[in-house]
């Protein structure tokens, strides 16, 4: 029998947990970014709803989403590079991966900040879908060929150095005496 309460998420304590459970994530705002190129030229331009809809989808992908590439990046690839060849392939094109898919961002951003200066809506619907599907392209091969492998190849030391480089990065730092200094 199951239980009738949610499972709880993964936190840094099972940092390849939590980069999976970030993998739902990104395919939810990819999903919600479709759904806003096909909402626009239903309504003709954008409404409240699109607003709210591109916040969230800009907020994600330009706070969590690089969060999540600084920490494989970082914390995962250098650990696991040189553990076979076939790994170091697998390292190479994730790596690739994630700067496609930034210069893909990176097209997409500025309309999401402002969605109100959308002028091709076709051009806007197959960035979106491109990016979309280049994500999921992506999330899928890192599963498959590379996290759950991760799992066994990582001691449980490295992954309690891993959570905790993962937890400090997502904490808000203090101001440097000249950020102080400019106020």
């Amino acid at each position: 029998m199951s239980s009738p309460f949610p499972e709880t998420a993964p936190d840094f304590s099972d940092p390849l947990g939590l980069l999976l459970a970030c993998h739902g994530r990104m395919r939810e705002h990819a999903g919600l970014l479709e759904r806003l190129a096909e909402h626009l030229p239903e309504q003709g331009g954008v409404d409240a709803e699109a607003r709210r809809a591109a916040r969230s989808v800009h907020t994600y992908f330009s706070t969590a989403a690089p969060l999540h590439h600084l920490d494989e990046e970082r914390e995962l690839f250098p650990r696991l590079v040189r553990t076979s060849l076939k790994m170091a392939e697998t390292i190479h094109r994730l790596r690739e991966d994630h700067q496609a898919l930034d210069r893909q961002w990176q097209s997409l951003a500025p309309a999401l900040r402002q969605p109100g200066t959308i002028e091709d809506l076709a051009a806007f619907q197959r960035q979106a879908r491109e990016f979309a599907e280049a994500l999921r392209e992506h999330l899928a091969y890192e599963e498959e060929n590379f996290l759950e492998l991760a799992r066994h190849l990582l001691s449980s030391r490295e992954l309690k150095e891993i959570g905790r480089a993962m937890q400090e990065r997502r904490q808000p730092q203090e101001p440097s005496m000249e950020e102080y200094l400019r106020v």
